[in-house]
């Protein structure tokens, strides 16, 4: 049988050269054609779908468990205006309020906190609270009759901290997507944050604690 007979010759020609039609491989077609629908169901997946699934957002959900194993540099922190103002500029532990936000809150209030069933967090209106420290209770206890959730129990003391920080750290953002209107009263901007004062209490704490371990130290002059 000729090779004419077995691949036909096709009616291209190139420089008097007529070429035979040696398609491809059945195999190799249907590979190209599986990645294609592989690549589409993935992008739905991990880029298109729900909140949570690409690997960045898997990757940080990792970086907040470790975060919790570094908790005992800080130890419990306080759920106060003082705490939540302080962490608010300290850039590190920001961003593992941010992972908690991600995680747990874009939902409701949308990826750059613009809102969505729950209300804006980039403008200047609040519904539940009154200054930066209500915003660690509606987190902790929830609010509007479990329309917000009470995510107290669910997080651990300091996440609700750190994550209080970011919140108030939206206020003023301009997000991606157009923000909600806006939500109930408007209140008084959050209190200036005092660097130098935050680092003296921080020094004033580290003395008392030294004066005690040595104070604990020394031979007790009745023995």
């Amino acid at each position: 049988m000729s090779n004419e007979a077995i691949n036909p010759l096709t009616n291209h020609a190139y420089d008097g050269i007529q070429e035979y039609d040696n398609p491809l491989p059945g195999w190799w077609k249907w590979t190209f054609v599986g990645s294609i629908v592989f690549s589409v169901l993935y992008a739905l997946y991990f880029h298109i779908g729900a909140p949570g699934r690409s690997l960045l957002e898997q990757y940080d959900r990792e970086l907040a468990i470790n975060t919790r194993l570094q908790f005992k540099e800080i130890g419990d922190l306080v759920p106060n205006e003082a705490t939540i103002l302080e962490y608010m500029h300290k850039d590190d532990w920001l961003k593992v309020g941010q992972v908690v936000f991600k995680t747990n809150c874009v939902s409701c209030h949308g990826r750059d906190g613009e809102g969505k069933v729950g209300p804006n967090l980039t403008d200047d209106y609040y519904k539940n609270l009154r200054n930066l420290e209500g915003i660690a209770k509606v987190i902790s206890v929830g609010a509007a009759n479990g329309a917000m959730p009470a995510w107290g129990h669910r997080l651990h003391v300091n996440e609700v901290v750190l994550v209080s920080a970011y919140v108030a750290s939206l206020r003023g953002n301009s997000p991606a997507e157009p923000g909600k209107a806006a939500e109930g009263n408007l209140i008084d901007p959050w209190p200036e944050f005092k660097a130098a004062a935050s680092e003296d209490a921080a020094k004033n704490t580290a003395t008392d604690v030294s004066s005690a371990e040595v104070t604990s130290a020394a031979p007790n002059s009745s023995e």
